[in-house]
């Protein structure tokens, strides 16, 4: 299943595993308008020379571009819009990612995941996972504040958000890759209630198809992600782990029939 949210990584920063947001270093005003001109005239964005040094937006010193990005002469190359794919590391201080930093516990070197239960694929579970198990993987944030909740996860008083492993929501059954097959099954009940399909090759490639992709709206109704069952398993978190990963620990071992359903008692008295 592709999940609506914010892509994340997890990698070394100063020696720790850390969350790193996604972050695209993007052409000034300048570069933009040649670079339109160029593709209106060429009908495409090849032979067309960036400057490096010049034509781009400044980016934190702690920017990194992602793995796949091309290089020339020790330069980081855009793709074909021009933008160059990249993380920053999501720091407590910076106001900019704090849904981000609400999922992380530093001190606990931990992340707050949703994924399948181990012991049932039908159960969701949302967990406390060491940062240092998730290296080099990226993910999902999704939550709240997040491309306008389609989740409906938390609430504007008490925000919730957690991280999605790229890969770990299977569809049992997806339809063939046929364009009325697809459509069909997109409308077709709860089962394609969702964004998109992702799907993962053997060489590697990922293949992705959105709603957009069909003419579809989304979210078109209760996402099927919001409706199936999850368990809470998270503990050991004070107050001073983070106000999240404390009201999870509330929630230990508690299970509600919808992720949606997820709320807190009192949560006031944790976060004050």
């Amino acid at each position: 299943e592709k999940v609506d949210g914010t892509c994340c990584y997890v990698t070394l920063y100063q020696g720790e595993p850390y969350l790193w947001a996604r972050l695209d270093r993007k052409p000034n005003k300048q570069a933009e308008k040649r670079f339109k001109r160029h593709r209106r005239s060429q009908q495409s964005c090849e032979e067309f020379s960036w400057n490096v040094e010049e034509d781009f937006k400044s980016v934190p010193e702690t920017w990194i571009p992602a793995h796949r990005v091309k290089r020339h002469d020790g330069h980081p190359v855009p793709d074909e819009h021009g933008h160059t794919p990249g993380w920053v590391p999501v720091e407590k201080s910076n106001k900019q990612y704090c849904w981000h930093a609400s999922a992380v516990d530093y001190e606990a070197r931990a992340a707050l995941v949703l994924r399948p239960s181990a012991g049932d694929e039908n159960m969701l579970e949302i967990t406390a996972v060491p940062l240092d198990h998730l290296q080099e993987q990226t993910l999902e944030l999704i939550g709240t504040n997040v491309n306008a909740n389609p989740y409906k996860l938390g609430s504007k008083k008490q925000p919730v958000h957690c991280l999605v492993p790229h890969g770990s929501i299977v569809l049992r059954k997806p339809p063939p890759v046929d364009f009325q097959q697809l459509l069909c099954w997109f409308q077709g009940g709860l089962e394609g209630q969702v964004e998109g399909i992702v799907w993962h090759c053997g060489d590697g490639t990922l293949i992705k198809v959105h709603r957009h992709h069909l003419g579809l709206k989304w979210p078109d109704g209760d996402p099927r992600l919001s409706n199936r069952p999850v368990v809470v398993r998270v503990e050991g978190h004070s107050r001073h782990s983070g106000c999240l990963f404390a009201l999870f620990s509330t929630l230990n071992g508690r299970g509600f029939r919808r992720l949606q359903d997820v709320q807190f008692d009192h949560p006031e008295e944790l976060c004050a």
